[in-house]
């Protein structure tokens, strides 16, 4: 089974999330052992942020790094466990408010995809990217 980075690489709508992920320096993190649940905006999400944002973000590794482990949490959490949490412990250090009323929403972010299976955790695809 292919890891999380082979995973999104394949599935051809995380572009820009991976490109962050090689600026921040975090590739070698999402190839590792894991277990990691990665909640994944598509390259969409990433367009939706205001213009300059993502340039910005590419040259500022420290304040990218931060967002990037906002969107990833510790271990192997399947939908269903993230429908039953209030919050979860991201990778960052913050918490990340988990709402299922009509959907699961991490933060303000639909959850529009679950349980993508890798070798080393899961990635759940969401329609923006969260900031802490």
């Amino acid at each position: 089974m292919k890891d999380l980075v082979d995973v999104a690489s394949e599935a051809g709508s995380f572009k820009t999330l991976l490109k962050a992920a090689e600026a921040a320096g975090l590739v070698s993190t999402l190839k590792g052992e894991g277990p990691l649940t990665v909640f994944a905006p598509t390259d969409e999400a990433f367009a939706r942020l205001p213009p300059g944002t993502i340039e910005g973000l590419l040259r500022d590794r420290e304040k990218l790094s931060a967002i990037l482990k906002y969107h990833v949490v510790p271990g192997r959490i399947t939908a269903q466990k993230v429908a039953e949490q209030k919050s979860l412990k991201t990778a960052q250090g913050k918490e990340l408010a988990v709402d299922s009323t009509g959907g699961v929403k991490v933060g303000k972010a639909r959850v529009v995809k679950t349980d993508i299976e890798a070798s080393n955790g899961v990635i759940h695809v969401i329609d923006s990217v969260l900031l802490p």
